[in-house]
């Protein structure tokens, strides 16, 4: 008996001390934030302030070969949070508006719901864009009524002259049914109504005025784009100060800047001495300022991981001829910014603070992407995932305390705005398109006429700034690079051991109509088809 009196505390300590090294988790996302903007990653040509981030790069490592998944937002975001990349989806292109339906589905395993399964509390604080199941009053899709721009500033209207949302239904398909315990935010970006504050599942007031910050649509009469970001640093101190439970939490901070509108605040306004996106980048900075200062006086930083990245790389609205005239270049010596296949629009900053595991000053040069984060969080909490999740995603942990780091996939898939492809594996990187696959100049037109190959083929260790396009010269290596993608691409998981399908068809070449599959003739439909 007592043999079995002390086997049971011995578990009950193992149990315990289990659970005590599980770490809290805290993901901070700036949303068009380039590799160039923080200072530590690019000290020669970065005139941006990021004192904060710079610290937690000192403090931890600095992944210098990170990527998104995309160019741009939502697709980002869908990978990041399920660890499968989101051309797999319908959405093989572009973005979803403040109106989209759901993009993850209610029953596909993600961050939050993993660790909330293994005994994490999880919140969500910021812009989501991946698509919400908005009640209507008529029933129909969520949508804006335009053609009051010009009534704009004279009053409230009547809820249904702005759109046919029912802001009294709850809203479905977000954070709080994927996973997340709770959520406090904004639908999708600062330029994508409405412009309402949401609570979990509820509306915090009513789409009443119509304002624009760049789109116009309907708003809470004192929602401002201005206010976002402190609202949001507010909220999230607020959640690490006043936590109290045993268990460990999980808090995904996505934020809204500094992509457009560009609004820093009077206290930054000035700041950075060129102009408002610079401010706007220290004013984001100073948000992981906050977050890291709230761990300190809380007793906490000794056991979070902390991960401060960017969605996509910098936005040309940040006006990169004006910054560069400054000496900023928020790409650093990448080529492209956001929307391109080129580096700049993918690479991005990834710095990770975590002082029971990782090394000060650190710094990894693996080649990896936002897609990791599903099965690092299961290898922290010693869990294997299922077959049909984080088909895209790779476990990391080992990197993190400078181990060896093996994957089962050869390479990573970069993906553009206009869904263009490339396949990047060791130093070579095969992009299938003629020119940027985004906003740069060339586009694929603009290539065309130029004379540019069906393909380009760079080797980064030598071209960093991928300007020798070796397509031609190198056919052996951009065969074998082609090759791998489309088994990647077509097996549905670029991972072993997934038993995964893709959603919809996908064509890996978008350049020209003449360069896709000819798709089948569709079969004639048979009654009884019909009828099952």
């Amino acid at each position: 008996m007592k043999k079995l009196l002390l086997s049971a505390i011995s578990l009950c300590f193992e149990l315990a001390v289990q659970a005590e090294e599980k770490p809290n988790i805290i993901y901070i996302l700036a949303d068009d934030l380039g590799y160039g903007d923080v200072q530590s990653l690019n000290p020669k040509r970065g005139k941006i302030p990021t004192p904060h981030m710079d610290k937690v790069a000192a403090d931890g490592m600095s992944f210098t070969d990170a990527h998104t998944t995309s160019s741009v937002c939502t697709p980002t975001r869908y990978s990041i949070l399920t660890g499968r990349y989101s051309w797999r989806t319908k959405l093989q292109r572009h973005v979803l508006d403040g109106y989209g339906k759901p993009l993850i589905t209610a029953d596909r395993m993600t961050v939050p719901s993993l660790l909330r399964e293994n005994g994490y509390t999880t919140a969500m604080i910021g812009k989501w864009h991946l698509g919400l199941g908005i009640g209507t009053i008529d029933g129909q899709k969520a949508k804006a009524k335009y053609g009051l721009k010009q009534k704009r500033n004279k009053g409230a209207f009547k809820p249904e002259e702005l759109s046919n949302i029912d802001w009294k239904k709850p809203i479905g398909g977000g954070p709080v049914d994927l996973g997340f315990d709770s959520w406090y935010g904004i639908p999708a970006s600062l330029d994508f109504p409405p412009y309402v504050w949401i609570r979990d599942r509820n509306w915090v007031g009513e789409g009443t005025h119509s304002k624009a910050f760049h789109r116009d649509g309907p708003a809470s009469e004192d929602f401002e784009a201005i206010d976002v970001l402190g609202k949001l640093a507010d909220e999230s101190v607020k959640f690490i100060k006043e936590y109290k439970s045993d268990k460990p939490f999980f808090v995904y901070m996505p934020l809204p800047s500094p992509h457009t509108p560009i609004v820093p605040t009077s206290e930054w306004q000035g700041k950075s001495g060129l102009g408002d996106y610079g401010d706007f980048v220290m004013q984001t900075d100073d948000f992981v300022g906050q977050i890291v200062k709230a761990l300190d006086e809380s007793g906490l930083s000794e056991k979070t991981l902390l991960i401060v990245t960017s969605d996509n790389g910098c936005s040309k609205q940040a006006d990169f001829k004006n910054l560069e005239s400054m000496g900023h270049y928020a790409s650093a010596q990448f080529r492209g910014s956001k929307s391109d296949i080129w580096e700049g629009g993918h690479r991005v900053p990834f710095l990770v603070k975590w002082p029971k595991v990782i090394k000060p000053g650190s710094v990894s040069d693996l080649l990896t992407c936002q897609s990791d984060l599903l099965a690092t969080c299961a290898a922290i909490v010693e869990k294997e995932l299922p077959e049909n999740a984080g088909e895209d995603s790779e476990n990391i942990l080992p990197a993190f305390k400078e181990q060896k780091t093996t994957f089962s996939r050869k390479g990573i898939i970069h993906h553009s705005v206009s869904g263009h492809f490339a396949y990047r594996e060791g130093d070579n990187k095969l992009i299938l398109g003629y020119g940027s696959g985004g906003w740069s100049f060339p586009d694929e037109a603009k290539a065309i006429k130029l004379g540019a190959p069906k393909a380009q083929l760079y080797n980064l260790r030598e071209d960093e700034g991928e300007k020798n396009n070796l397509y031609t010269e190198q056919p052996e290596i951009a065969q074998a690079l082609l090759k791998q993608l489309e088994l990647y691409v077509s097996s549905g998981a670029s991972v072993a051991g997934k038993n995964s399908k893709n959603d919809a068809q996908i064509f890996i070449w978008k350049s020209r109509a003449k360069d896709k599959p000819k798709k089948e003739a569709p079969k004639p439909v048979q009654k009884e088809e019909v009828t099952k």
